[in-house]
């Protein structure tokens, strides 16, 4: 019996034991596994970033606009700081390439990233709070955006030192990287954009970026495939430029195909039309001197529908209001003809073609002859016939100018009220440093030879063609025609004005321009100069200047609109043309 109670004790302490002992067992072997497992897929799947948590590196550098220099500055700099360079290598064990900056200044104060870090945790708490605030108060934007494009290209200069054909772990992980931050930042612009996946893709490229430097540690390789990744990549923005430059250039002195389109059409339906039915109604009073008389001289129908019916639509009197269009002669069908189809309401208009005028075409082809080499747009005739307002309306006293890339906002009859001061010429003047539309004489005429130097001050203002008013009375007794065919025989001998007719004008009307007040004409829609919405409101005239023009498909689209709302595009010619907004 006691035999029995003895075993039956020991039993009952051997289960106690192993249920005791068998858990623990168990659970240590268990995790034991687990960790061996998860370090194995971790350095697999994720590289070094175990490693990169248990080394504190300086940290990275986002190169500013004025840091760039240190990569394409003079080899005496890289000479310099090469030994510095040579040092930290030897005393940290590790390269990073595209930070120099950082390599220097730890170099220069002798601390390793361990040290720094020491002496960053014996600051006062405080002061290393209020740093960070100042630091964030300080940070752009676009910070991380700028960091991690640089990643991406430290990355891509590592991964140009391997060899062509390499298929190495490293390769294939570089490569991975780049493609994962590229494809997480996307066409992110600022930081408040990025997703958290974009954060821990940057965190796996920081790994991948220590692990480079640590195989390829000669800074001086970094340094010069960065520049020369640096001189491609300007070569290339500036090839890019060129060509931008040229194909706006080229759009800008292309007729697009609607505009030609709706020209033939116009034509063959003049050419329909009887002799009698060509006639526009109200011709008496084109020679009279009372009513409000403009001008405009283009080759463009679609332009100056949009001058006229802006003008008349904004003009208190209507019935008073005189156009004279002139255009050439290849064009005076379909510009007669758009104007029959469509009348400007009860104002008049007159169309004429510039073959017309045979004097002015006889003097102006003398001198076209001794332009020969200039820019055909700026030699056209067209351009040119303002020069000779007094011949071409010897009975009108006074005119408006109007350049066929405006839109008139305003009434323009309250011109005729101002009083230009015995000058020839009212405009609004461009010379106010730092606006866009900014011009000083100097820009445009040759003031190193003696005869412009003495008659002209490179100081005077400038002033805008486009929308001006010219007192003809005040021309013809200054005889000002004869002074522009002056200048133009100068300048055949000579170079004297730079092409286009603007400089000619600022020396044919010196000291006979009258300033208007700057709300009459507003400048810049054709080119990208900040006009802002409030400016356009308080113009009377708005001008599409530059190669930007509201017609063409690469008008700035923002400012279309005002000029759009004045082009009828459910005209059926419009729409057979496949002309729209």
């Amino acid at each position: 019996m006691r035999l029995f109670r003895r075993c039956t004790r020991i039993s009952i302490l051997c289960l106690l034991a192993i249920s005791v002992f068998t858990p623990v067992f168990l659970l240590s072997f268990r995790l034991k596994n687990l960790n061996t497992d998860a370090s194995k897929d971790f350095v697999e799947d994720l590289s070094i970033l175990e490693e990169v948590e248990g080394l504190k590196g300086p940290h990275l550098v986002v190169y500013r606009d004025g840091d760039h220099g240190s990569l394409v500055s003079l080899d005496e700099n890289d000479r310099r700081h090469k030994a510095e360079d040579v040092n930290l290598l030897q005393s940290n064990g590790t390269s990073y390439g595209g930070e120099e900056k950082n390599q220097r200044n730890l170099s220069e104060q002798k601390v390793s990233p361990s040290r720094e870090k020491g002496c960053e945790k014996s600051k006062p708490e405080g002061v290393q709070h209020s740093r960070s605030i100042q630091s964030h108060l300080r940070r752009p934007l676009d910070e991380k955006v700028k960091e991690m494009k640089d990643k991406v290209i430290r990355a891509k200069a590592y991964l140009s030192f391997a060899p062509p054909d390499s298929n190495s772990h490293f390769v294939k992980e570089i490569k991975l990287r780049i493609k994962e931050l590229e494809r997480a930042m996307g066409d992110v612009t600022k930081d408040s954009g990025l997703s958290r996946r974009a954060t821990q893709k940057m965190k796996a490229m920081d790994g991948t970026l220590l692990k480079a430097s640590r195989i390829y540690p000669d800074c001086s390789a970094m340094v010069n495939t960065l520049r020369a990744m640096m001189y491609n990549a300007e070569e290339q923005l500036r090839s890019q430029r060129d060509r931008t430059s040229f194909l706006v250039q080229l759009a800008a002195r292309t007729t697009p195909k609607g505009l030609h389109c709706l020209s033939m059409r116009l034509t063959t339906e003049y050419f329909d039309l009887q002799p009698e039915e060509r006639e526009f109604p109200n011709q008496h009073k084109l020679q009279d001197p009372n009513l409000y008389h403009f001008a405009v001289f283009s080759d463009n129908v679609l332009a100056c529908s949009v001058v006229v019916n802006s003008t008349v639509s904004t003009a208190k009197d209507p019935e008073k209001i005189v156009f004279h269009i002139v255009t050439d002669s290849l064009n005076l069908p379909a510009m007669s003809m758009w104007f029959l189809m469509n009348p400007p309401g009860k104002a008049t208009i007159q169309i004429q073609s510039i073959d017309g005028f045979e004097l002015l075409s006889i003097k102006y082809n003398e001198d076209q002859q001794k332009q020969k080499g200039l820019d055909p747009r700026y030699v056209s005739a067209l351009n040119h016939l303002r020069f000779y307002l007094p011949d071409i309306f010897p009975s009108v006293n006074k005119i408006v100018f109007l350049d066929h890339d405006v839109v008139v906002r305003k009434d323009l009859t309250r011109l005729w009220h101002i009083n230009i001061k015995g000058k020839v010429n009212g405009a609004v003047e461009t010379c106010v440093e730092g606006e866009p539309s900014f011009r000083r004489m100097d820009m445009f005429i040759n003031f190193t030879d003696p005869s412009v130097a003495t008659r002209f001050d490179a100081n005077t203002c400038t002033w805008a063609y486009g929308m001006n008013v010219f007192d003809l009375q005040e021309w013809r007794k200054r005889n000002l025609t004869a002074l522009y065919h002056k200048y133009l025989e100068l300048g055949s001998k000579r170079r004297l004005v730079k092409a286009g007719s603007l400089p000619l004008g600022w020396m044919t009307f010196y000291k006979h321009t009258h300033a208007l007040d700057r709300t009459w004409h507003l400048l810049g829609l054709g080119y990208d100069s900040g006009v802002t919405r409030a400016q356009i409101e308080q113009a009377a005239v708005i001008h599409y200047d530059g190669v930007m023009k509201p017609w063409l498909d690469i008008g700035i689209q923002k400012y279309k609109s005002y000029w759009n709302r004045h082009v009828s595009y459910e005209h059926p010619y419009l729409q057979q043309c496949n002309l729209h907004e």
